[in-house]
């Protein structure tokens, strides 16, 4: 089986922590419980579904507003 590169990387590596807060913030609006280990192996697929959907969700927001000029 060959193996595959990801193509998940960020394209500003400094954005970094900000993806990583903002992931922490929105598992806590949804009543989440993060592991502070850092293993994500117990999360549920539905769990981290929803954390990815909002994350989502706020970017395109944030985009939105900055191409509107606010």
């Amino acid at each position: 089986m060959a193996s595959r590169s990801r193509s998940n990387s960020l394209v500003v590596p400094q954005a970094a922590q900000a993806l990583e807060q903002l992931k922490f913030e929105v598992a806590q609006e949804l009543g989440i419980q993060l592991p502070a280990d850092g293993y994500y192996g117990n999360l549920l697929t539905r769990e981290a579904g929803s954390i990815g959907g909002q994350i989502t969700r706020r970017l395109v927001q944030m985009a939105e507003q900055q191409l509107a000029g606010r």
